[in-house]
């Protein structure tokens, strides 16, 4: 009969131990980190542009409207249902929230970009770049153009395209001020420092017309000739027509 080789049997032991007590004290350790209670909340913006949200309002929505975050004990916090919460205001395109190391509830925000503003005769709001409707806001009025007229589910696609044009361009988003949406879906826009109106047209070789414009904006202020214009038509591509 071999004999046990005791030596190894008491390593095989220790070797156990170690390892029920490594786990033991890892549950142990989580057990109680779960049950401690958040240090602070903290909310930040993940761009410096103007805020159509205050801080507070999007920390109310991260402790669930409680008196502060040090009353919430970590062990109750449901991350993927506080997103959702922040994610369905509708100045929030999306969120991301955790708990730090040093027990500290954060939410890292990101705004909805508005790039139009629509002025109906008993509601006015924000559509962002996706076409989706944004609210005024009390602390921050964003500089973009006006658009008056029907704007719904039926065309806010088609013009959207429009908008983000102009909104991503630098010499139109300072030239074009007002947008008109005709019944025929046809646009009439208005600029910044001349009196002429633009026929756009239907919202269809949306580039192509604006690079004609740029051209003929570009010519008209060499030769001085704006202020001679009531009505520049871009409806066609291949050339830009001029009313006095």
């Amino acid at each position: 009969m071999k004999k046990l080789n005791w030596k190894s049997v008491w390593i095989n032991v220790r070797l156990v131990l170690v390892c029920i007590g490594l786990v033991s004290l890892y549950s142990f350790t989580l057990k109680r980190n779960e049950g401690r209670k958040l240090a602070k909340s903290v909310v930040e913006f993940t761009a410096d542009d103007n805020q159509f949200i205050t801080r507070e309002t999007v920390n109310k929505l991260l402790i669930e409207n409680k008196s502060g975050a040090q009353t919430i004990r970590k062990e109750n916090l449901d991350l993927n249902k506080l997103e959702n919460s922040i994610n369905a205001n509708d100045m929030i395109e999306t969120s991301e929230v955790f708990v730090s190391i040093d027990g500290v509830l954060k939410a890292v925000v990101k705004q909805k970009t508005p790039i139009v503003r629509v002025v109906g005769e008993t509601n006015s709001f924000y559509l962002d770049r996706e076409g989706k409707k944004m609210p005024l806001s009390a602390i921050h009025a964003a500089r973009v153009p006006l658009v008056s007229g029907t704007v719904d589910d039926s065309n806010s696609k088609d013009l959207c395209k429009v908008f983000r044009i102009i909104h991503d361009d630098d010499f139109l988003k300072k030239n074009i001020i007002g947008i008109k949406v005709l019944p025929n879906g046809g646009l009439i826009m208005s600029n910044r420092n001349f009196g002429y109106a633009i026929d756009f047209g239907l919202p269809i070789n949306i580039e192509r017309k604006f690079d004609n414009y740029k051209a003929f904006f570009q010519k008209a202020v060499q030769d001085s000739l704006l202020n001679n214009y009531r009505i520049i038509n871009l409806k066609f591509t291949q050339q830009v027509v001029c009313t006095k």
